[in-house]
């Protein structure tokens, strides 16, 4: 069986300002292309597929228009809701699209009711788990407790019995919307930590042909089955070295495996310039970057007349301006920005405690409420930003 594996669609985001509807638009069209060059069996797209809860009409339109063109391909698809998507309005229709031949398994307490195809060697069983807030499905898994390995986990379970009871030689491939141990995350993800933990390892996967991850935006291996797509778009300008790609994956008769990576379309290459002002303007071999999205960050001293003007001249699509002036990280005159630069947001709040106490951080018991109260505020959020 042929899959292709993509995620992290997030119509209707924006990168710095400039709207990039037609260049997922292009992506989409790239993505029917493939599907009737390549004989694809089946489409596979591991959540994320808005960029938030209520996505404007625009995106629900592109989103629309995509199912429908995969429709009258007449290849199956299945997809997943992820940590951006609101679950239950993904959700809506569910079992009439279905007729369709478009899956959407956005309900965690499905996870163990995989969409079965078919193919010359028998019975492939998709399972979709769609992203699971530890907090709010830990009761509907019966998880141990609260935190994303034991949801994972307890959802895995439930997979690997319902495959138990199948037909010998039933082959499987579960979607996943999660950050597995050893994948690199880029700064357009959105955070999902829990309890000071956010990566679970691949081996709660175990068992299964092949695992579609989505969620980091890189094209990544992290073993030959478990793998992520990426997102087809760069979202931030920390991808500017990633190479946007869906992944081929020939699922054979005994599960034996091939991957290939297809490139996706780049509407427009990313440049992450560093240096003084007039090193940028007049270095011959930025000249390359002269139609790239570029983020410009100025090492000089002291801030120039007018830099971003003055970008714009030569890099007309410059998009962002960061000043980095050549200081020691202990000079007082260090922007807060730059003092603050890799840590999160409990580590913040511990240096605050710090600060405050002068010089004495909190204790143990201290770090677990701070940690339990971010915990509470981003599960909170989550579910505001689904009610609406």
């Amino acid at each position: 069986m042929r899959i292709l594996h993509t995620s992290d669609w997030h119509l209707g985001r924006s990168f710095h300002r400039v709207p990039m509807l037609d260049a997922q638009a292009a992506y989409l069209d790239h993505l029917v292309q493939t599907v009737r060059e390549q004989a694809v069996d089946v489409v596979v797209v591991s959540g994320d597929v808005y960029d938030r809860a209520v996505p404007p009409l625009s995106a629900v339109q592109l989103f629309d228009d995509a199912l429908h063109r995969l429709a009258a391909a007449g290849v199956p698809t299945v997809m997943i809701s992820g940590n951006h998507d609101s679950a239950r309005r993904l959700g809506v229709g569910a079992g009439l699209i279905a007729r369709a031949g478009i899956h959407l398994r956005t309900d965690p307490g499905d996870c163990a009711t995989p969409v079965v195809l078919h193919d010359a060697h028998g019975d492939v069983a998709f399972y979709g788990l769609p992203y699971l807030e530890p907090a709010l499905v830990k009761d509907t898994l019966g998880a141990s407790k609260a935190g994303h390995e034991a949801v994972l986990t307890a959802a895995m379970e439930r997979v690997r019995a319902d495959l138990a009871s199948r037909p010998a030689g039933t082959r499987s491939v579960v979607l996943a919307h999660a950050f597995v141990a050893g994948g690199e995350p880029s700064d357009s993800e959105r955070d999902i930590t829990v309890g000071g933990v956010a990566a679970v390892p691949a081996g709660v996967f175990d068992g299964v042909d092949y695992v579609a991850l989505g969620h980091l935006h890189g094209c990544q291996t992290v073993t030959e089955r478990v793998r992520y797509s990426g997102s087809p778009l760069a979202y931030s300008f920390s991808e500017h070295a990633h190479r946007k790609t869906m992944w081929l994956i020939d699922l054979g008769a005994g599960g034996d495996l091939a991957a290939e990576r297809l490139d996706c379309p780049v509407p427009r290459p990313l440049a992450r310039l560093r240096g003084r002002l007039g090193t940028l303007l007049e270095d011959p071999a930025a000249e390359r970057h002269r139609e790239s999205w570029v983020e410009a960050t100025l090492t000089d001293p002291v801030r120039p007349d007018e830099p971003m003007a003055r970008l714009l001249e030569r890099f007309p699509h410059t998009l962002s301006l960061v000043l980095e002036p050549e200081r020691a990280p202990e000079d007082p005159s260090a922007s807060y920005a730059q003092r603050l630069k890799g840590r999160d947001d409990h580590q913040i709040a511990e240096d605050f405690v710090a600060h405050v106490r002068g010089g004495s951080g909190p204790s143990a018991q201290e770090r677990t409420v701070l940690r339990a109260a971010f915990d509470d505020v981003r599960v909170d959020d989550a579910v505001d930003e689904v009610s609406r």
